[in-house]
């Protein structure tokens, strides 16, 4: 059985951030999941281009408010708590925190081992 709690996550070295976000990331690859579990939040006014190529991944919101498109549709949904969207084709996308700090779980799928970084493109690079 896995026990961690949050405060553990955000004073160890599985709390990765960049500007304007923060990724607690719970459950990474070494724990056999097959899945990774983060708890993310971006800050309010916050805009993030991202393009996940090599993994999937599943956001449900808890608190805050925002919108994520579609890049290639040009499509637009909004975000609150109790939304779920889920980028089941690798889908770029832009992310935006508009009223309070958005706070999301996300699983990727392969999961993350806990040292990625977002590329220039707003990708992970592949697994090696």
């Amino acid at each position: 059985m896995i026990v961690r709690s949050l405060d553990d996550v955000i004073s160890g070295p599985n709390h990765a951030s960049g500007p304007g976000w923060e990724s607690r990331r719970i459950l990474l690859k070494p724990d056999g999941m097959g899945f990774s579990l983060h708890d993310t939040l971006v800050k309010e006014g916050e805009e993030l281009h991202l393009e996940y190529k090599h993994h999937l991944e599943a956001n449900y919101c808890i608190a805050g408010e925002g919108e994520v498109t579609e890049v290639a549709m040009g499509r637009t949904w909004p975000i609150r708590p109790g939304t779920l969207y889920a980028l089941d084709r690798n889908d770029a996308h832009v992310l935006r925190a508009t009223k309070g700090d958005l706070r999301l779980v996300c699983v990727f799928n392969p999961p993350l081992s806990g040292n990625e970084r977002h590329r220039e493109d707003g990708s992970y690079a592949p697994e090696e």
